[in-house]
This record gives C-alpha cells, sequence and structure tokens, in this order.
C-alpha cells in the first residue's frame, strides 16, 4: 500500500504523510544517531529513492548543511523531478565539521540560487529557515523569513516556513509563514501548542526528530514507532513526518507502521 498525503497548511501542496530525510546522503559527522553508518552509494541512493516514491513518499528533506545531499539529489532525480516535492533550508552550513549560521537576506538569496543549481531545478517546493535556537531574534531582527517570502512572490519558491527549536519561535514563524518544522516524539512534547495554533490557522505542521533520531526503538513504549505515528498522525494539525533513513528495511518498516496507525485511527 501506498502512503496517504495531507496538504500543507493552504499551500496547495499534497504531501505524504512521510517524509525522506538525506542528511545521511550526504554526512556522517556531527549527526546524532545512535549508531554509525556509512554514506550510501549512487546506486544504493537510487534504490532507496526508487522504494520510498513506489510507497507514496514524495516529499524529499535536505539542506545545505546535510554536506553533499543537495548535489546528489540534483543527479539522482534527474527526469523525475516531478514526482517529488523538495524541502530544504537556509540559514545554517556545515564545513570542516563545524556549523555555521547566516541569516542575513542576501545570504537567503545566495543560499536559494545556489539549491536551486544544486538541485537541477527552477523553482524549489519548500524552504525553511534552519534556526540555530535564536528563534526570535532570526524572525523579529533579521529579515531572514521576509526575504524567504520575497522569493516566494518571485516563484523561486513555492511555500516558506521556519524549523523552529522554541514554542515561541514557533508561533512567531506560524504567523508569518505557510508551514513551520517543531520537533514532537515520545519523548518530547514542548512545541505542541504551535501544533495546536498551527491546525487553527490553516498553517501547514512538518515533523523533525519523530522518531527521537533513531532513539524510539530505545524507548520502553511497546512498538514505539507504531505509537509514535499514532500519536502524530492522531492530531489533525500535522502534516508529514520527516524520517530519515538509508536502510530500505526500515524505510518499508516506518511506512507500514504509518499505514497500520491511520487504520487503526
Amino acid at each position: 500500500m501506498r502512503l496517504p498525503k495531507r496538504e500543507l497548511g493552504k499551500s496547495g501542496l499534497l504531501l505524504s504523510l512521510l517524509g525522506l530525510g538525506t542528511v545521511k546522503l550526504g554526512r556522517d559527522r556531527g549527526v546524532k544517531y545512535p549508531s554509525g553508518f556509512e554514506i550510501p552509494d549512487d546506486r544504493a541512493a537510487a534504490n532507496l529513492l526508487a522504494l520510498a516514491r513506489e510507497r507514496g513518499v514524495n516529499l524529499i528533506d535536505t539542506a545545505p548543511a546535510y554536506g553533499a545531499s543537495e548535489e546528489r539529489l540534483g543527479a539522482l532525480l534527474k527526469g523525475q523531478r516531478q514526482h517529488w516535492l523538495i524541502c530544504t533550508k537556509v540559514g545554517e552550513e556545515f564545513d570542516n565539521g563545524v556549523s555555521t549560521y547566516h541569516f542575513a537576506p542576501e545570504q537567503v538569496r545566495f543560499s536559494v540560487e545556489r539549491s536551486l543549481k544544486r538541485l537541477g531545478t527552477d523553482r524549489l517546493d519548500i524552504v525553511l529557515v534552519h534556526s540555530n535556537g535564536d528563534d526570535e531574534r532570526i524572525i523579529r531582527e533579521l529579515g531572514t523569513l521576509e526575504a524567504l517570502n520575497e522569493l516566494k512572490r518571485q516563484g523561486k519558491i513555492r511555500a516558506t516556513g521556519m524549523s523552529t527549536k522554541t514554542v515561541e519561535g514557533g508561533l512567531l514563524a506560524a504567523r508569518q509563514s505557510d508551514c513551520v518544522m517543531v520537533t514532537w516524539n515520545l519523548q518530547y512534547d514542548n512545541e505542541l501548542p504551535v501544533i495546536d495554533y498551527c491546525r487553527d490557522h490553516g498553517v501547514g505542521v512538518l515533523i523533525k526528530k519523530a522518531l527521537a533520531s533513531g532513539h524510539a526503538a530505545l524507548n520502553d513504549t511497546p512498538e514505539p514507532v507504531l505509537a509514535s505515528f499514532r500519536m502524530l498522525f492522531g492530531h489533525p494539525g500535522v502534516t508529514s513526518a520527516v524520517v530519515g533513513t538509508i536502510n530500505p528495511a526500515h524505510l518499508e518498516a516506518n511506512i507500514d507502521a504509518c499505514l497500520k496507525a491511520i487504520a487503526e485511527g
């Protein structure tokens, strides 16, 4: 069976309930997973994307901070761009094992143009601000979201938003953009007020760390992946949960658990 879709707020974009996170396609340093991994070669990556597409996944999540992820996706998705919705980000760079942050409007414009080139496309479906945790200052003082929204008006972006780290930041971002990306999992629900607000105001919600970066399996809850998806997709404010994996068996298991959670709901 294939994954169903939900609309991202009022954007008109229909996203699969699960999105594929692709940090592991481009970066293996400075990541917080319970075990190590090797970046897959092009054949393995192409097979993973083909499986995801076959099972109904249409959302791919990437970022400049994910190492070579954008460039690799540009090559891997050549000839099939129309089948995917790509979410990328601005604000965070990752070089030589270190993250740096740049939120000025001119950097936003540079980053978007670079992502368009790397991904081999003339329009990005979703672009999020990749917050460093200083959400309120980024939104209130730096003009970062305004710069993204101007690029949307120019037709280079279809939907804008912010990957936030605070409740107040999430609420502020929701008032100025099409969607927010927040953390919600079995161990952490602090940002639930943001999801409630978005539900009530027609703003899309993307969930990050839905399986606690692979640590959900370490939870004492029976069937933690299934329990996670029951919780997430039982909330009508949630559009899609981004789960990163390079393991085809894990991808299939996640999709099956999501479908079971929906069927039970």
